[in-house]
């Protein structure tokens, strides 16, 4: 089955950092997103996530890009960079997707208790003809 995929930065937390004497002002420090995942059908799975940064050059995520010139696809090639390259979190994160799509499919509903008595019926009250 094919997926396409969208990543949406829902929020961002910054703080100052100061790493080898350079200071990085409102260097993103925490992102939370969410990724949703379309089956040909139109059916989506959405998993939510969080992924914390540091302002440090030598981190995977890229140069430091000040806070006032980031793009949200900048953020998310930082986030999807650790997706990728994380063992095991892509998978985890397509299985809770596809977990949501196959329940629109096959949806869980409340069923009765077996040895429950039926539900009393009731019915309307009638008013008496005049």
């Amino acid at each position: 089955m094919a997926f396409t995929y969208e990543y949406k930065i829902t929020g961002l937390k910054v703080r100052n950092e100061t790493t080898a004497n350079t200071t990085f002002e409102n260097s993103v420090v925490q992102t939370y997103w969410t990724l949703t995942g379309t089956d040909e059908n139109g059916n989506q799975g959405t998993f939510h996530g969080a992924t914390p940064f540091t302002a440090d050059p030598t981190d995977s995520s890229g140069p430091y890009i000040p806070f006032d010139q980031l793009k949200e696809q900048d953020v998310i090639d930082w986030i999807s960079n650790v997706v990728e390259t994380s063992s095991g979190y892509k998978d985890h994160i397509n299985a809770q997707i596809q977990k949501q799509i196959d329940e629109k499919h096959n949806p869980v509903v409340e069923a009765a208790l077996p040895w429950a008595p039926p539900a009393p019926t009731t019915t309307a009250p009638t008013t008496p003809a005049p």
